[in-house]
């Protein structure tokens, strides 16, 4: 037997297992898997840069921009060589050279002054021209080799004859002439040049005409190379003039070639460095794509599993999310067709009605997530003509619009769809401040024309956003069978027909619902679990009395109870098929599921012990089968807490004297015949949890019972 019951267990165990892959299939891994072929689609031509068969001096066809940015290094090489070459060499003037040549013409207007002196005043004009070739050849005799090599006589001879004024003049413009050319720096291609600038000073000068040609003359020793190449300084001159240049870029959508020009050589190099002529290097940015897409499904897929562990995530949620960002995306995708980076139409995209609406169908974390992910999106949709980039500023807008309008959407268990319109003023702010952010940063300069032109389109994506909610949301609830917030505020309505149908058929029933959603609510507030589903639960739980109301002991006013004509299995089978009961009444009224699980499995198979004792006292062979309903037993913790809420509620009203150690007592054995009998085992109640229940209760009760608690009274004061 044991060997079977092994088998039979692992048999159960592969089926559950399947069973639970299938589904993850069903509601995860498909879903995504459609997502991300959908995502793909929608922005692979954000990242896809077509390539052209293009020929050399052809006519472009179209205007063709760069998609990517790129440097283009032969142009900065050539600009780079050009700028080398265009650096002039470095050349070091030698002060020696220098101080030398001036020296010499120093030294010759000096010895010419101090022989002029020594004249021995004779006049006959034999003796002056026996003095004057005494006064060359004693200038020849003191003055430097250098000098008597390189100068002739002749010009010895003037400047003997010139009055000492006149030279005095002269030695002052040849030495000035002399310090200019050699401060300049006279090299051996500049030399004729240089004597030519010392030339041109002595003839505008006011010297006598002999005296300027005797200068003149002079100059041809006196102007010499005084300037040597230095390697070092002209390296270091090139090699600063090769650094300081810019790299030659071509820039993501800069144009390369208009429609209609002549495709030179050059323009061929730029098409061909940017890859739009070549077709292999194309598959790179689609790979890109791919990655990120796959980061992204991979976000929302490991989110959504989160939620199906929980419990918290079915069919009709998986559609819902799946719908959901297929309208996003396709709606900016739409959108960026006719946006430009003149208009800016991305600040009209309604965005914030995804998460809007994710928030009220599936969970505000998920929201959250998925904001992040539908901004990263709307900047590669929006990315304007420069495929594979990011519009930064289009995710930024996209992802704070999206995070205020989460934030902004207020608790809607006390609210009606109002709140969401409460959303829509408060975005409008947020909207107009994102605006502002980044017209302010921009150093482009902004008129009053522009911020009320945006500031308008952030107006409208916040109108659109809440009348496309509003109108989208009841699509969700009733299309998909999704159960929200505002879905069970209608439910709870006392104007529900079912409602009025308890009122009025079992009232009992009704106060007795009207305690156990009391109950319920506040235990799952406490637990962390959904109080509102709870609350609204418990209110139809019990609908199915009102096939029978009077068989119910709550609904036995002044009535016999019908029960005591009736074979205990008769009465049994009464009572037990009142979930179910209730369960074809929900369905016919299409409730949502999450009320009717809550109606089905609030007994769970729990033993209808008074009937059960009833027959085992006059049959012994009666069966505790025909006496336990037949389940479900709770498969979640608003199921699991309404079936505990419900057996204490009843039982604590039968009490008498309902004190405060009897309403703990029961609660307490309650909660542990629920665990011992196993009814619990199916639901993710863990023990913290029901040790939260078991107080949550006992305090709530306490505060309901304070008031009605009994307590001893004369014999005058007593009832009659």
């Amino acid at each position: 037997m044991n060997g079977d019951e092994t088998v039979k267990n692992t048999i159960r165990n592969l089926i559950s297992s399947f069973r639970s892959t299938r589904s993850k299939w069903l509601t995860i891994v498909i879903p995504i898997i459609v997502l991300g072929i959908l995502f793909f689609s929608l922005t692979v031509n954000n990242v896809f840069t077509p390539t052209y068969d293009i020929d050399r001096f052809g006519i472009a066809k179209e205007t063709i921009r760069s998609p990517i940015t790129i440097e283009n290094k032969q142009e900065t090489e050539r600009k780079t060589r050009d700028t080398v070459q265009s650096v002039n060499d470095r050349y070091e003037t030698s002060k020696e050279i220098t101080n030398e040549q001036i020296g010499y013409v120093n030294e010759l207007f000096d010895a010419v002054k101090k022989l002029d002196k020594k004249k021995d005043g004779k006049d006959s004009q034999a003796d002056d021209e026996l003095t004057t070739r005494e006064k060359v050849q004693k200038l020849s005799n003191v003055l430097s080799p250098e000098i008597t090599e390189h100068v002739d006589e002749l010009i010895l001879t003037q400047l003997l004859k010139t009055s000492p004024d006149e030279r005095r003049k002269g030695q002052k413009v040849m030495v000035d002439a002399l310090k200019n050319v050699f401060h300049e720096g006279v090299r051996t291609e500049n030399v004729q040049t240089a004597k030519a600038e010392v030339k041109q000073q002595i003839k505008y000068s006011s010297l006598d005409n002999q005296l300027q040609q005797a200068l003149m003359s002079l100059s041809n020793f006196a102007v010499t190379e005084n300037a040597v190449f230095d390697v070092e300084n002209t390296m270091a001159a090139r090699k600063d003039a090769a650094s300081s240049v810019e790299p030659v870029m071509i820039r993501a959508g800069e144009i390369i070639v208009r429609e209609g020009q002549t495709i030179t050589n050059e323009k061929y190099q730029q098409l061909k460095l940017v890859g739009l002529l070549n077709k292999e290097r194309n598959v790179y940015p689609i790979i890109g794509l791919a990655l990120l897409l796959l980061l992204i499904t991979g976000t929302i897929g490991y989110e959504m599993y989160v939620l199906d562990k929980r419990k918290q995530l079915n069919k009709g949620k998986a559609a819902a999310i799946i719908l959901i960002s297929i309208f996003v995306v396709a709606l900016m995708k739409g959108v960026s067709l006719f946006t430009t980076q003149i208009n800016q139409l991305y600040y009209l995209v309604p965005v914030a009605t995804g998460v809007l609406l994710l928030k009220q169908l599936i969970h505000e974390r998920f929201a959250i997530v998925l904001a992040g992910l539908y901004a990263i999106l709307g900047s590669i949709i929006f990315n304007g003509e420069i495929p594979g980039s990011l519009n930064m500023e289009a995710g930024i807008y996209f992802f704070f619009s999206q995070l205020a309008a989460i934030g902004l959407l207020a608790n809607t268990k006390e609210k009606d769809r109002l709140a969401i319109v409460k959303t829509g003023i408060g975005l409008v702010i947020v909207n107009i401040i994102t605006v502002l952010l980044f017209l302010f940063l921009s150093f482009e300069k902004y008129n009053w024309i522009d911020f009320f032109i945006q500031s308008g389109f952030g107006i409208g994506s916040a109108f659109l956003s809440v009348v496309l909610t509003i109108g989208l949301l009841p699509f969700f609830e009733t299309g998909l069978g999704i159960l929200t917030d505002m879905k069970l505020l209608s439910l709870s309505s006392p104007n529900q027909p079912l409602i009025k149908k308890i009122l009025t058929e079992a009232p009992g029933t009704y106060h007795h619902s009207i305690m156990v959603a009391n109950l319920s609510e506040a235990v799952c507030e406490a637990i962390g679990a959904n109080g509102l589903l709870a609350r609204v639960g418990a209110y139809y739980h019990d609908i199915g009395k009102t096939v029978r109301p009077h068989y119910f002991i709550e609904n036995q006013l002044a009535v016999t109870n019908p029960h005591d004509q009736l074979d205990p299995k008769e009465s049994a089978k009464i009572i037990i098929s009142h979930p179910y009961d209730g369960v074809a009444m929900l369905r016919e009224q299409r409730l949502p599921e999450e009320i009717i699980d809550i109606a089905k499995q609030h007994h769970g198979t729990t033993l209808l012990k008074f009937f059960y004792y009833k027959e085992k006292k006059k049959n012994d062979q009666a069966e505790e089968a025909d006496f336990r309903y037949p389940g479900p037993k709770p498969q979640s913790k608003e199921a699991g807490v309404v079936n505990i809420c419900d057996s204490v509620e009843a039982a604590v009203r039968s009490l008498k004297e309902p004190t405060e150690d009897k309403i703990e007592e029961i609660v307490s054995s309650i909660i542990k015949d629920r665990l011992l009998d196993g009814q619990l085992d199916e639901c993710p109640l863990t023990m913290e949890d029901l040790h939260i229940v078991n107080e949550t209760i006992c305090e709530t009760l306490k505060g309901i019972f304070h008031s009605r608690i009994q307590y001893p009274t004369t014999k005058a004061e007593a009832p009659g």
